[in-house]
This record gives structure tokens, sequence and C-alpha cells, in this order.
């Protein structure tokens, strides 16, 4: 009886982990039939991000699909900028760590998209800028 008081939290702990481990495996699942329409997309467990031609569709990744769907165009955006904790940083002078986005500004509306990797993301805003 003892014994099996002392593998009862490790059950425990397994059984979270296999629900968390079904649990991203149905929002890639998910993510890759979304991102079939696109000429490329991201993914990571802060956003979803799609581009085709100069659209630019944007949310944030569940179990069912990507929901608070954004869609913006290139051609409406003035600037767009690698932020790393809200700041502007320079892409050939990344900080080690931090929380990175790039930022959309527009005329009225400014945009900022989540990414988990500061070096992923510093790739997605130089392959995004286009010539102004």
């Amino acid at each position: 009886m003892e014994r099996g008081l002392l593998w009862l939290p490790l059950l425990i702990v397994f059984i979270g982990l296999a629900w968390s481990g079904w649990n991203e495996y149905q929002k890639v699942e998910a993510y890759r039939l979304w991102a079939q329409g696109f000429d490329r997309a991201k993914y990571d467990i802060y956003s979803v991000l799609g581009q085709k031609g100069d659209s630019i569709t944007w949310g944030k990744p569940t179990r069912k699909g990507p929901i608070n769907l954004q869609t913006f165009s290139l051609k409406d955006v003035a600037e767009i900028r690698l932020v790393v904790d809200g700041e502007p940083v320079n892409p050939e002078a990344l900080p080690p760590k931090g929380k990175a986005g790039i930022m959309f500004i527009g005329g009225d509306k400014t945009v900022t998209i989540p990414f988990t990797e500061i070096d992923l993301a510093a790739r997605w805003a130089e392959a995004l800028k286009i010539p102004l």
C-alpha cells in the first residue's frame, strides 16, 4: 500500500504531461490545416501568422483552429519594426532574451504580432519588409 501511495504522484504527473502533449498536438494539427492556404506561415504558442501575397493574417492558436483572426495588407503598412520587450531593436544586434514581436505601423493603426524567439521574429521582419 505504501508503494502505491509513493507512485501516485508520479502517475498524476505522467497523466498531466500526456494531456498537455495531446493538447499541443491538436493545436499544431489545426494550424497545419489552416496554414495550407498561405504562401508562408508560422506557428508558435503566442500566435499563428500567415502571408498570402501582400495580405497578412494572424491570430491565437487553439485546438479547434486559430481564433481572433485579424487581416491587414502590407500596402497599408508604413513601417515594420522588430521589437523586444516593447522597444525597437537593431536586427544586426539582437538581445539574447526578451519578449519578441513584429510591429506593423500604418496610417491609423499599429499591430504587434508576438513571437517566442527573437531570431525567428528578426527573420520574419526581414522577409516582410517591402520597398517604401
